[in-house]
C-alpha cells in the first residue's frame, strides 16, 4: 500500500489512465495535485468548485474503486477546492461519500453542456441562468451558401475537409485572411455551422477577437481569470474572427496563449480569421505567430467576374428574386472587390425598385453602382468594343454599319451592341449610332438575342466569356 500522498495518487492516475480516453484523462485528471494522506484519507486539490461537481457527476465510481485499490478498503477521499485570492472565504473540504453512484467510467465524456453555480460563461449575462452553450453561429453562413471559385478554392476545400474531421486534419489552426468583405466570417462559420450539423455533440464557439478581449477584462474585474480559462478550455472548435485586433494587447494574448496550447495539445480545432497573412501581423508575440503558422493558412482573394456573377446568382435564388441578366453582369462587372459590397448593391436596388415604383434597369443600376464605388471603371470606346468582336468572329468592321444580313455579320452586330450597353454608359440611341444609324428598337431587339443565345448556346456564351475579358483587359 502507498503511504504518502503523491506516491498513492502516482498509482490511481496509472489505473484512471487505462479506463478512460487520453482526452478525457488530460482535461480531467492531469490538473489534480495531491495533497495529503492521511489515516486512509487521501486529499487532493482540484482548480473550482465545477471541477469538483464534474468529477463527483462523471468518474466517482472509477475514483472510488482505484483509491480503495491502492490504499485500502476503508479508504476515503476528500477534495481542497481551490478558491482565488480575491475571493473572500478560505480552502475548503468536501468529503465524497464512495458509494455515490455516477456514470459508467468508461465511456467517452465530452465536454459539459450544464454548468455549475461556480463555473462563470462569459456568454452570460450576470443574473440571467443559462445552460447551454450559445455557438453564435449565423446559420445563414454555410458552405451551401459559400460560392466557390478559384478565388477561394483552397480555403474552402481546406474547410470542408475540417468540418469533417475537426482536429484530425493538418489543418491545425486553420486561419483564412483576406481583404474586407471578402467571407472569412461566412468561411469560418460555415465550417462551424457544418460541424454542428454533423457532431452534434461537439461544443463550437465563434468569438470575436473583440469580445473574447472584453470578456477577459471582465474577468479580471469579477476575479473570475480562472473560470474563464476553464470555459474555452472545454470548447471543441473555438473560431475567433479578426485576431489582428490582438496586436499590442500583451495581457490577452497571454491568456490566448494558454487556451490555444491547451485546446491544439488535446486535438481541439481552432479556425481563425486575420486581415492579413499570420506572418505579416505586426504587435503580435512571436510564440502566438508561430503557432499561428502550425497548420494552414489560406488567404482569399478578390472573386473574378465570373464568381462575382454567380454570388449574386446564388443570392437571387436564395431570395427568390429574378433580374434582367444584364443589370446582375452590370453590377457584377463593376463592384469587383468586395462581396460585402455586391450584396449590397442587389439589396439596394430591390429597396429602390420597390420604394419608388422604379423599374430595374441598366440606368437606375449605373446609379445604385455610384453609390458603391468611387468611380465607375472607365469606359471603353465603340469602336473598341466593335474591333474586338470582330477579331474573334474574323468579321470585317464595316460591315457593321452595312445592311448586310449575313449570320456572322449579325451575330457580330448584335454581340457588339450588347456589350456597347454594358461597358459605357451612351443611350441606346446613341449605340443605334455607331451602327449605321439603327435605332433604339434594334439595340434592343439585338441584345435580347444575345442574351437568349448566351443561355441556349454553350459555345456562344463561352465566345462572349472570352471576348468581354479582352475587354475587362484594357480598362
Amino acid at each position: 500500500m502507498a503511504t504518502d500522498s503523491q506516491s498513492a495518487w502516482d498509482k490511481c492516475l496509472n489505473i484512471i489512465k487505462d479506463n478512460i480516453s487520453l482526452q478525457s484523462f488530460k482535461t480531467w485528471f492531469e490538473p489534480i495535485k495531491p495533497v495529503s494522506l492521511e489515516k486512509n484519507v487521501l486529499t487532493i486539490q482540484v482548480p473550482s468548485q465545477f471541477f469538483y461537481e464534474w468529477l463527483e457527476e462523471h468518474y466517482v465510481v472509477l475514483i472510488s474503486k482505484t483509491i480503495k485499490r491502492v490504499v485500502g478498503d476503508d479508504a476515503r477521499l476528500e477534495y481542497k477546492i481551490v478558491v482565488d485570492n480575491n475571493t473572500s472565504g478560505n480552502p475548503f473540504t468536501v468529503s465524497m461519500p464512495t458509494t455515490k453512484q455516477g456514470n459508467n467510467q468508461n465511456e467517452e465524456v465530452e465536454a459539459p453542456l450544464v454548468y455549475g453555480n461556480s463555473i462563470k460563461n462569459p456568454f452570460i449575462i450576470p443574473g440571467l441562468k443559462k445552460i447551454n452553450i450559445d455557438s453564435n453561429l449565423n446559420p445563414n453562413y454555410t458552405f451551401d451558401s459559400f460560392v466557390e471559385g478559384d478565388c477561394n478554392r483552397l480555403a474552402r476545400s481546406a474547410g470542408f475537409a475540417i468540418a469533417n474531421n475537426p482536429g484530425g486534419t493538418a489543418f491545425n489552426p486553420f486561419v483564412v485572411y483576406g481583404g474586407v468583405g471578402l467571407g472569412k466570417t461566412h468561411l469560418a462559420q460555415s465550417i462551424g455551422n457544418q460541424i454542428k450539423v454533423a457532431r452534434p455533440n461537439k461544443t463550437v464557439l465563434y468569438v470575436s477577437s473583440e469580445k473574447f478581449t472584453n470578456q477577459f477584462i471582465e474577468s479580471l474585474k469579477n476575479g473570475s481569470v480562472n473560470d474563464f480559462i476553464h470555459f474555452y478550455q472545454l470548447v471543441d472548435v473555438l473560431i475567433v474572427d479578426d485576431i489582428q485586433f490582438f496586436a499590442e494587447k500583451g495581457k490577452t494574448q497571454d491568456i490566448f496563449f494558454v487556451i490555444f496550447n491547451h485546446l491544439h495539445q488535446s486535438g481541439k480545432q481552432l479556425i481563425l480569421t486575420s486581415d492579413k497573412n499570420p506572418r505579416d501581423l505586426e504587435g503580435i508575440q512571436e510564440r502566438l505567430l508561430s503557432r499561428f503558422k502550425w497548420g494552414l493558412a489560406a488567404d482569399l482573394q478578390a472573386p473574378s467576374y465570373e464568381t462575382r456573377l454567380a454570388i449574386l446568382d446564388q443570392k437571387m435564388y436564395a431570395d427568390g428574386i429574378e433580374l434582367p441578366r444584364e443589370v446582375t453582369e452590370f453590377v457584377a462587372y463593376n463592384i469587383k472587390t468586395n462581396v460585402r459590397e455586391l450584396e449590397g448593391a442587389l439589396i439596394s436596388l430591390l429597396a429602390q425598385s420597390s420604394l419608388n415604383k422604379a423599374q430595374i434597369d441598366i440606368d437606375l443600376a449605373k446609379k445604385i453602382v455610384k453609390n458603391f464605388v468611387k468611380s465607375i471603371s472607365r469606359e471603353v470606346s465603340i469602336d473598341f468594343i466593335q474591333k474586338t468582336v470582330c477579331e474573334y468572329f474574323n468579321v470585317p468592321v464595316d460591315l457593321l454599319k452595312d445592311k448586310t444580313r449575313k449570320r456572322a455579320v449579325v451575330q457580330a452586330r448584335q454581340l457588339s451592341m450588347f456589350l456597347a450597353k454594358q461597358f459605357t454608359n451612351q443611350s441606346l440611341k446613341s449605340i443605334g449610332k455607331f451602327f449605321g444609324g439603327r435605332d433604339h428598337s434594334t439595340v434592343i431587339h439585338s441584345c435580347q438575342a444575345v442574351q437568349n443565345l448566351i443561355e441556349t448556346d454553350d459555345e456562344f456564351e463561352e465566345a462572349v466569356g472570352q471576348i468581354r475579358k479582352k475587354i475587362e483587359m484594357s480598362l
